[in-house]
């Protein structure tokens, strides 16, 4: 941001981001660190607080104003980028797992023991505290085996 140059800006740019580590926000309880760290909402915040905290008497210019749009334009497509290619990442995982079924596989088990059978079946769990976060398995006899621990495909 073009914004950091100015002292005064930056100052508070740097108290804005100091009050946005310290209490969160209400959806996120990352800590925000540095301004790469900021995500959408936080961005957001940290720009209207920017705004109403402003010096009526040297009020932000209109290039770095429209300078911060096109930031969060930016922020906005990366974010945007990121969930598609989460998708397709779900979508990629979910077709290798189901080109398996009625495949003879060989795989590790969750203690490290080789199995070999024939996959079965497919399941996706999805970690009950992210659901973005989901671990494919294919069933091989009566254990589920990551997807990630299938060593060979016959």
């Amino acid at each position: 941001m073009s914004a950091l140059s100015n002292p005064a800006t930056s100052n508070s740019l740097t108290s804005s981001l100091a009050t946005l580590g310290s209490s969160g926000s209400a959806s996120s309880t990352k800590q925000v660190h540095d301004l790469k760290d900021l995500d959408l909402n936080q961005f957001l915040k940290l720009m209207i607080s920017e705004l109403q905290n402003q010096d009526p008497l040297n009020p932000l210019d209109n290039t770095q104003f429209v300078q911060q749009i096109g930031e969060l334009r930016s922020i906005a497509a990366s974010d945007q980028l990121s969930s598609t290619l989460q998708a397709v990442q779900t979508q990629q995982s979910l077709t290798t797992a189901s080109s398996l079924i009625g495949k003879q596989v060989t795989a590790l088990t969750a203690d490290n023991q080789n199995i070999s059978g024939t996959v079965s079946s497919v399941s996706v769990e999805v970690d009950p505290n992210d659901n973005t976060k989901r671990t494919y398995k294919v069933k091989i006899g009566d254990q589920a085996i990551d997807l990630a621990n299938v060593r060979e495909v016959e």
